[in-house]
């Protein structure tokens, strides 16, 4: 499959996933409360869905990306250690 074919499928694929989050949304208004830190709001269901949603996933990014950044840490170091004739 070719650079092109996989960004379309990509992004076709980002776009039912974001018809799927719309319909969650609208189909989930009732108001609910949210209570985090002492803090409380009120909001959607839906939204309130999604707001968590999101901030999973931005836990999972956070916590690749520091995975990431050990890996490359770990590969530099060995690469030193071979230019030295360390074991």
């Amino acid at each position: 499959m070719t650079r092109a074919g996989v960004i379309w499928v990509a992004v076709s694929a980002g776009l039912v996933l974001l018809v799927l989050l719309i319909i969650l949304i609208l189909q989930n208004q009732e108001r609910v409360t949210v209570n985090y830190f002492g803090l409380a709001g009120e909001l959607s269901l839906g939204m309130a869905l999604f707001v968590a949603a999101v901030a999973g996933g931005i836990l999972v990014a956070i916590a690749g990306a520091v995975r990431l950044l050990q890996l490359r840490r770990r590969r530099r170091r060995g690469t030193r250690r071979t230019l030295r004739g360390d074991p």
